[in-house]
């Protein structure tokens, strides 16, 4: 017999069973009738209590049924013979709950794990974005995850996303902060495996890292503009000013299009220099140019002219293999008691909440014309196999001035600006890998 009781009912038990045998010991042996009679009962009860049908019969069949072995078979996903294939587990959390949520809508919560590498663990974090080197000691903006309203985002999962683009290549387009993404990105796939530096231009704007264990290439392509441009020489110097070519794709990263097979574009912050629009006929607009006879077209307006340019490229492109497409929508600036150059700075240490945010803002504007451009290109990727997602983080990251480097970016070039454009590494900025997971495995699914 098998007992489950505690170890006070099982001292009562030992006691019990001491107590009665000195009780039979001291008033002398039982008869031997009377011993028989004691064995039988306890026997039946045993029988009454441990049989589940005591008094039905049991046939030879049901007898059979009951002594049969289990058949031990091999996982479904191993054949029985030849070499066994290779089962990748779905992601854990990527369901359809999540392919249907909208992501950017929601708030952040506290999430004591904090980040998944440190500014030691990761050596390839840029000097200018390592906050904690340069003097940065609260920690706490580290603490908080991105919570959608209508589900729950899973955190980034290197293993699952070197499994999920292996044998690929991944392509980042834009700007310097297209690269602080891409950077935070190296940082969490280097907790799996360490990447081979490939390549590194003299500029040190184009860079590849490879992952040889699963076939992975990473890239960053250099552009400020996404289309043709270049910077005014006034009297011999560089102006500030730049022109910029609707009509022709930069080739700083056009003309390394055909590798990719998935594309991570953005760009928005160059637009807010004056800049003079040209198409095949010649200027035909400007942004804060000031210019008699020169109709200013706004940031917004020339933002959504040379995103439509770029996708019309990608769409067009006989020569490509890519098929996923997504946007980064416009990343916000902090910059609180003036300007970039007039002694702004982000010196908070929280989240801010949704109701502190603005929505009627030139941020959420060039968010909301770069989510119409997806929109039309999607149309048109319909018919040549491409897909256009979003990555739409400009709501979230309204919410974090705190993840700004501020000034701990170690500014020996520009002493006395701060730096709240960028983002530190570890940061808020790796949330954005948390929504390309999600997005890129939606998208994929549609055109795989």
């Amino acid at each position: 017999m098998k007992y489950s009781s505690s170890s006070s009912s099982s001292a009562s038990s030992s006691y019990y069973f001491y107590f009665f045998k000195e009780r039979c010991l001291n008033k002398g042996r039982l008869p031997p009738f009377f011993m028989s009679f004691l064995l039988l009962t306890v026997i039946f009860i045993l029988f009454i209590l441990y049989s589940t049908t005591p008094l039905t019969p049991i046939s030879n069949r049901a007898l059979s049924r009951n002594l049969r072995l289990p058949v031990i078979k091999p996982p479904p996903n191993l054949p029985r013979k030849g070499k066994p294939r290779i089962f990748h587990p779905p992601l854990q959390g990527y369901d359809d709950g999540i392919s249907k949520c909208d992501l950017s809508k929601g708030h952040w919560i506290p999430d004591l794990r904090g980040s998944l590498y440190t500014n030691s663990s990761c050596t390839t974090i840029p000097d200018s974005k390592n906050c904690f080197h340069h003097g940065r000691s609260d920690r706490d903006f580290l603490n908080w995850r991105w919570k959608p309203d209508q589900c729950n985002l899973p955190r980034f999962d290197p293993n699952a996303f070197l499994d999920f683009v292996k044998g690929k290549t991944l392509g980042f387009v834009g700007d310097s902060v297209a690269r602080n993404h891409m950077e935070s990105l190296l940082c969490l796939l280097s907790k799996v495996e360490t990447p081979k530096d490939e390549y590194k231009d003299s500029e040190d704007r184009k860079r590849i890292w490879y992952f040889p264990k699963h076939d992975f290439t990473l890239m960053i392509l250099w552009s400020r503009y996404l289309v043709s441009a270049e910077e005014r020489m006034v009297n011999g110097s560089l102006s500030g000013n730049f022109n910029l070519h609707l009509h022709k794709i930069d080739e700083e990263w056009s003309k390394d299009l055909p590798l990719l097979d998935y594309v991570i574009i953005s760009a928005a912050h160059w637009f807010f220099r004056p800049i003079f629009v040209h198409n095949s006929t010649g200027i035909v607009g400007c942004v804060y140019c000031n210019s008699p006879n020169v109709k200013d077209y706004g940031v917004g307006f020339t933002l959504k002219l040379a995103f439509r340019s770029a996708l019309n490229h990608i769409n067009n492109c006989k020569t490509c293999k890519v098929r996923v497409t997504l946007v980064r929508t416009f990343s916000p600036a902090h910059f609180e008691d003036g300007a970039w150059n007039t002694g702004g700075r982000c010196n908070r240490t929280s989240p801010l909440g949704e109701s502190e945010i603005n929505l009627g803002t030139t941020e959420w504007e060039l968010r909301s014309m770069q989510m119409e451009e997806i929109e039309k290109a999607n149309i048109k990727g319909a018919k040549v196999g491409r897909r256009f997602g979003a990555l739409d983080i400009t709501r979230a990251m309204l919410m974090r001035p705190d993840g700004h480097p501020n000034e701990f970016w170690g500014n020996k070039w520009m002493k006395g600006y701060n730096d709240c454009v960028h983002w530190c590494l570890p940061g808020p900025v790796d949330v954005w890998n948390d929504f390309m997971m999600a997005v890129l495995r939606r998208e994929a699914s549609f055109v795989s």
